[in-house]
């Protein structure tokens, strides 16, 4: 797939901000950037979402990872896995995210989290009162609330990149575990 919006001219100073914090612009930056207002709202909502702290950080990770790979957001499932190294999150597990049904390395709760982000990435949402009740029960409602915006906004921006064509910049590439890959029969869109 190509770029469906072809990229924009940024501005010197953010391009240099970016390729010292992450090594490379991301895409997604540049094909936004067609709209400066969009494209800085974005950055803002992102930087504070990133501020959030009631929910543990891996679980944040694992979700981002799941709803990519439910989506096929390749790039989001790039980024997502990149960023749990520099976090320095358990690598072993954040590389079976795409196949966590399968993989025996998640806790019951790290399960759970997985499962409500897949819940509420389906269209209709497929959230049940169970799952959130366990939930609830396990992270307080001030973390749940705060896994439950999360996601929502994961959702925005991969839908944002999938639709846009925004594929993986092979950030993930430097990371020692390979990422494993979503078995073909999980009726998701390829991450490939």
């Amino acid at each position: 797939m190509a770029l469906r919006v072809p990229k924009a001219e940024l501005p010197t100073g953010l391009t240099e901000s970016m390729i010292e914090q992450l090594g490379a612009v991301p895409e997604p930056v540049e094909v936004t950037w067609h709209n400066p207002e969009v494209a800085q709202s974005n950055l803002e909502f992102g930087a504070k979402v990133s501020e959030w702290a009631a929910v543990d950080e891996s679980l944040k990770s694992f979700a981002h990872m799941a709803v990519a790979a439910q989506v096929g957001c390749s790039w989001c499932l790039d980024t997502g896995y990149f960023q749990a190294q520099n976090q320095k999150l358990d690598l072993a597990k954040a590389s079976q995210v795409p196949r966590w049904r399968e993989s025996e390395v998640f806790t019951v709760l790290e399960r759970e989290v997985l499962e409500y982000a897949e819940a509420m990435t389906s269209t209709p949402p497929t959230v049940t009162d169970e799952l959130s009740a366990r939930l609830l029960d396990r992270l307080g409602p001030a973390a749940m609330v705060e896994l439950t915006a999360f996601i929502a906004f994961v959702n925005l921006a991969t839908r944002n990149n999938v639709a846009l064509g925004i594929e993986s910049q092979g950030f993930s590439a430097a990371c020692e575990i390979p990422l494993a890959a979503r078995p073909e029969n999980s009726g998701a869109a390829s991450t490939a």
